[in-house]
C-alpha cells in the first residue's frame, strides 16, 4: 500500500492508535507470552485491493493471527477459512494467508475489521468498538468504489451498519435489517446510491468444525457479493435469503 495514498495514511493512523488502554496493554500481553515468534503487536489496518467494490469486515484481529502477523485475517485457521472462499470465487490469488510476505493479492476486495487490535476472549466491549467505528469509517469513504459490503459475525455487521449510516449519509434506524446468516439488504445512500449489505456467520473455526458455517456457504455469500458488485441495482430496502 503506497504510504502516501489516503488509505496509507489511514494505516498509520490506525498503527500509532492507542485509544483504548485495555486492548493497548493485551496486544502486547500476548505476545510476551509466545517468546518463540515475533509479534507485529499493534493495531491491524485493512488490507486489499483500493478499488475493491466489495468491502468486508470481520471481527478483530486474532492474537495469533493479524496480531501476530499484521495483516488482517492472515495466519490462523480463521483467515485459511475465508481464503479458500475468496480464492474458489476469484477474489484471491492464492487459498491461503500465513504471513505479510506470503505473496497474497486480493482482487475487488478490501479486508478490515470492526476493531483493529486484538481483544481478550475475542469480545471487545462496547466502548472500544465504538471508539474504533471511525477507522472503519474512514475505511468506508475512502473505498469509493465499494458498492457491496459483507458483515462477518453480528458485531462486525453492527459496526458496519454505523460506519455506513455515518459515512454514507444512510439512514438505517427505521429499516429491518437484522443479522442472520445469508441475509442480504438492498438501501439507498446519499452519498453513494444504492449499496449491497450482506450478513454471514463468521468463518471461526468453531463455526465451521460444528457445521454451522461450511465452506459451501461461506463461498456462496461470495459469489452472491461478487455477482451483486457486477449488476446494477435498483435501491428500496429489501431482504432475500
Amino acid at each position: 500500500m503506497d504510504p502516501n495514498s489516503p488509505l496509507g495514511k489511514l494505516a498509520e493512523e490506525v498503527i500509532s492508535c492507542s485509544l483504548c488502554p485495555r486492548l493497548a496493554r493485551y496486544r502486547v500481553e500476548a505476545s510476551l507470552k509466545d517468546p518463540g515468534r515475533v509479534y507485529w503487536a499493534k493495531p491491524v489496518p485493512g488490507y486489499g485491493d483500493p478499488m475493491a467494490r466489495i468491502f468486508v469486515v470481520g471481527l478483530a484481529p486474532a492474537v495469533r493471527g493479524g496480531n501476530r502477523t499484521g495483516r488482517v485475517f492472515t495466519g490462523d485457521e480463521t483467515s485459511q477459512n475465508l481464503m479458500r472462499a475468496l480464492y474458489e470465487v476469484g477474489l484471491s490469488n492464492q487459498p491461503y494467508s500465513i504471513s505479510a510476505d506470503d505473496g497474497l493479492v486480493l482482487r475487488d476486495v478490501y479486508l478490515t475489521a470492526a476493531v483493529k487490535c486484538a481483544p481478550p476472549d475475542n469480545r471487545p466491549n462496547a466502548q472500544e468498538i465504538a471508539t474504533c467505528n471511525r477507522y472503519l469509517e474512514a475505511e468506508v469513504k475512502l473505498l469509493k468504489r465499494s458498492r457491496v459490503f459483507v458483515a462477518l459475525g453480528n458485531i462486525a455487521w453492527s459496526a458496519m451498519l454505523k460506519a455506513i449510516e455515518s459515512a454514507l449519509g444512510a439512514y438505517l434506524q427505521d429499516l429491518d435489517l437484522g443479522f442472520r446468516h445469508g441475509a442480504i439488504y438492498s438501501v439507498e445512500t446519499r452519498l453513494r446510491g444504492a449499496v449491497w449489505l450482506i450478513s454471514s456467520y463468521h468463518p471461526s473455526p468453531r463455526n465451521m468444525r460444528t457445521g454451522r458455517l461450511t465452506h459451501e456457504m461461506l463461498v456462496t455469500i461470495f459469489r452472491r457479493a461478487v455477482d451483486l458488485a457486477n449488476t446494477d441495482q435498483n435501491t428500496t430496502a429489501h431482504a432475500t435469503r
